[in-house]
Protein backbone atom coordinates (compact mmCIF):
# COMPACT_ATOMS: atom_id res chain seq x y z
CA UNK A 1 0.00 0.00 0.00
CA UNK A 2 1.58 2.88 -0.84
CA UNK A 3 0.93 6.38 1.08
CA UNK A 4 -0.66 9.29 -1.17
CA UNK A 5 2.12 12.14 -1.61
CA UNK A 6 -0.09 14.17 0.50
CA UNK A 7 -1.26 12.57 3.10
CA UNK A 8 1.17 14.71 5.97
CA UNK A 9 -1.04 18.08 4.45
CA UNK A 10 -4.36 16.26 4.70
CA UNK A 11 -3.32 15.08 8.31
CA UNK A 12 -2.21 18.21 9.37
CA UNK A 13 -5.46 19.85 7.86
CA UNK A 14 -7.62 17.37 10.10
CA UNK A 15 -5.80 17.82 13.17
CA UNK A 16 -6.31 21.81 12.49
CA UNK A 17 -10.02 21.88 12.55
CA UNK A 18 -12.62 22.10 15.12
CA UNK A 19 -14.43 18.95 15.68
CA UNK A 20 -17.64 18.07 16.95
CA UNK A 21 -19.53 20.54 15.67
CA UNK A 22 -22.12 20.91 13.92
CA UNK A 23 -22.05 20.29 10.23
CA UNK A 24 -23.98 18.77 7.90
CA UNK A 25 -26.83 17.08 9.44
CA UNK A 26 -24.42 16.57 12.82
CA UNK A 27 -26.32 18.81 15.31
CA UNK A 28 -23.14 19.36 17.40
CA UNK A 29 -21.94 17.38 20.24
CA UNK A 30 -24.75 16.38 22.58
CA UNK A 31 -22.20 17.43 26.11
CA UNK A 32 -20.17 20.50 25.41
CA UNK A 33 -17.83 19.24 28.04
CA UNK A 34 -17.07 16.53 26.09
CA UNK A 35 -15.42 17.94 23.07
CA UNK A 36 -12.14 18.76 24.00
CA UNK A 37 -11.88 14.79 25.30
CA UNK A 38 -12.90 13.71 22.22
CA UNK A 39 -11.32 15.81 20.14
CA UNK A 40 -7.90 14.54 21.49
CA UNK A 41 -9.08 10.60 21.13
CA UNK A 42 -9.83 11.79 17.31
CA UNK A 43 -6.69 13.56 17.13
CA UNK A 44 -4.25 10.92 18.96
CA UNK A 45 -5.91 8.30 15.79
CA UNK A 46 -4.43 10.86 13.18
CA UNK A 47 -1.25 10.71 14.97
CA UNK A 48 -1.55 6.66 14.53
CA UNK A 49 -2.53 6.85 10.86
CA UNK A 50 0.09 9.36 10.12
CA UNK A 51 3.17 6.81 12.13
CA UNK A 52 1.75 3.79 10.20
CA UNK A 53 1.95 6.11 6.83
CA UNK A 54 5.33 7.19 7.41
CA UNK A 55 6.93 3.82 7.98
CA UNK A 56 8.61 1.88 5.75
CA UNK A 57 5.76 -0.71 4.83
CA UNK A 58 2.33 0.75 5.44
CA UNK A 59 -0.46 -2.40 4.87
CA UNK A 60 -4.05 -2.77 5.70
CA UNK A 61 -3.69 -4.00 8.04
CA UNK A 62 -1.18 -1.61 10.40
CA UNK A 63 -4.13 0.66 9.70
CA UNK A 64 -6.94 -1.76 10.51
CA UNK A 65 -4.99 -2.18 13.62
CA UNK A 66 -4.92 1.94 14.40
CA UNK A 67 -8.58 2.00 14.19
CA UNK A 68 -9.08 -0.76 16.99
CA UNK A 69 -6.69 1.25 19.10
CA UNK A 70 -8.54 3.97 18.17
CA UNK A 71 -11.75 3.35 18.64
CA UNK A 72 -10.99 1.64 21.99
CA UNK A 73 -10.14 5.02 23.51
CA UNK A 74 -13.39 5.49 23.50
CA UNK A 75 -14.67 2.81 25.41
CA UNK A 76 -14.42 4.73 29.17
CA UNK A 77 -16.52 7.23 27.64
CA UNK A 78 -18.68 5.30 25.40
CA UNK A 79 -21.49 5.75 27.23
CA UNK A 80 -21.21 9.34 26.99
CA UNK A 81 -21.71 8.97 23.34
CA UNK A 82 -25.00 9.56 21.59
CA UNK A 83 -25.93 8.04 17.85
CA UNK A 84 -25.02 10.95 16.27
CA UNK A 85 -21.39 11.31 17.87
CA UNK A 86 -20.74 7.61 17.43
CA UNK A 87 -21.75 8.17 14.25
CA UNK A 88 -19.44 11.26 13.85
CA UNK A 89 -16.38 9.26 15.30
CA UNK A 90 -16.85 6.51 12.85
CA UNK A 91 -17.09 9.49 10.06
CA UNK A 92 -13.75 10.69 11.61
CA UNK A 93 -12.41 7.29 11.00
CA UNK A 94 -13.33 7.17 7.40
CA UNK A 95 -11.72 10.80 6.80
CA UNK A 96 -8.71 9.14 7.64
CA UNK A 97 -9.27 6.22 5.85
CA UNK A 98 -9.37 8.19 2.82
CA UNK A 99 -6.25 10.39 3.63
CA UNK A 100 -4.65 6.98 3.32
CA UNK A 101 -6.57 4.83 0.45
CA UNK A 102 -8.02 2.11 2.77
CA UNK A 103 -10.73 0.87 1.79
CA UNK A 104 -12.31 -1.44 4.98
CA UNK A 105 -12.33 -0.59 8.83
CA UNK A 106 -12.23 -4.91 8.57
CA UNK A 107 -16.09 -4.51 10.08
CA UNK A 108 -14.48 -2.46 13.28
CA UNK A 109 -16.81 1.13 12.63
CA UNK A 110 -19.86 -1.44 12.41
CA UNK A 111 -18.82 -2.99 15.63
CA UNK A 112 -18.55 0.30 17.19
CA UNK A 113 -21.46 1.99 16.17
CA UNK A 114 -23.79 -1.32 16.27
CA UNK A 115 -21.94 -3.52 18.93
CA UNK A 116 -21.35 -6.21 16.04
CA UNK A 117 -20.20 -7.12 12.82
CA UNK A 118 -22.62 -7.07 10.53
CA UNK A 119 -20.86 -9.23 8.01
Amino acid sequence: MKTPENANEKFAEFVGKKKFVEENLYPGIADEKMRPIFTKKIDQAASDFKTVAESEKPTDIKYQEKIGIGLSRFADVYMELDTEDRERVCSYFEELMNIVGLESSDGQLNKFMYGFDPN
